[in-house]
């Protein structure tokens, strides 16, 4: 399969599946702030314009891909290099504890997991991007993981997050196993962005069978009055 066209996932993925989404700025196109602060361009002379109008409706926010121009009241924060990766076959681990599928019953215990764990850009609406996978220990959300970027043939898995009190019994691993085999039943590919200095998580990808295809950057932007 070409990959070529993953060099921009939130583009895609905002062209395709998940255009109802998209605010579209002539070449620039951003998630609606309240599904997920993300955007991505193809007409880099736009992008000025563009971020100061989605500024206004998001105080914070990413641009992944290539650097955009930035309008003065814009200041970037922090950049992120992240492997992209993509699950062919899946090497399936043992699993150890029941998965369920969460509901919008489970929306504002999701949301508090993440924000304890990961804290910055998860939105309660995020949990419409896509399907999300917990695992429950004492009636409590210990774990999850679910789909993100949608696009024609490509899933993204994100928010794999475990609870501090249940790190390292294998949560994480079962979780992405189990959300990555959903998306190949429905005839799509995993792919999941990581820190590439997030060294752990990329060898436990590995262990499952994701291999790093390309680097994304990841560019966080705030009001220059800010500082984060």
């Amino acid at each position: 399969m070409n990959t070529n066209n993953l060099d921009n996932p939130v583009w895609l993925a905002l062209t395709e599946t998940h255009r109802p989404f998209a605010i579209d700025h002539n070449g620039v196109k951003l998630y609606h702030p309240d599904i997920c602060p993300f955007g991505s361009f193809t007409k880099i002379e736009e992008t000025a314009k563009a971020m100061e109008s989605y500024h206004k409706l998001c105080d914070n926010f990413f641009i992944v891909g290539n650097e955009p121009v930035i309008p003065s009241t814009l200041a970037l924060n922090k950049t992120f290099i992240c492997d992209q990766m993509l699950l062919n076959k899946l090497n399936q681990p043992e699993y150890t504890h029941p998965i369920e599928k969460l509901t919008e019953q489970h929306i504002d215990e999701l949301y508090e997991l993440v924000w304890l764990v990961m804290p910055g850009y998860f939105k309660k609406r995020t949990f419409e991007m896509g399907d999300y996978y917990g695992i429950f220990i004492d009636n409590t959300l210990a774990a999850v993981t679910g789909e993100r970027l949608q696009m024609n043939n490509y899933i993204e898995v994100s928010a794999v997050v475990t609870h501090p009190n249940h790190i390292r019994k294998g949560m994480a691993k079962q979780l992405v196993a189990h959300t990555s085999q959903r998306i190949l039943e429905k005839n799509k590919t995993p792919i999941l962005h990581v820190d590439q200095e997030n060294t752990g998580a990329i060898k436990l990808y590995e262990k499952l069978g994701f291999k790093s295809i390309r680097k994304v950057t990841w560019r966080h932007y705030v009001s220059n009055s800010v500082v984060i």
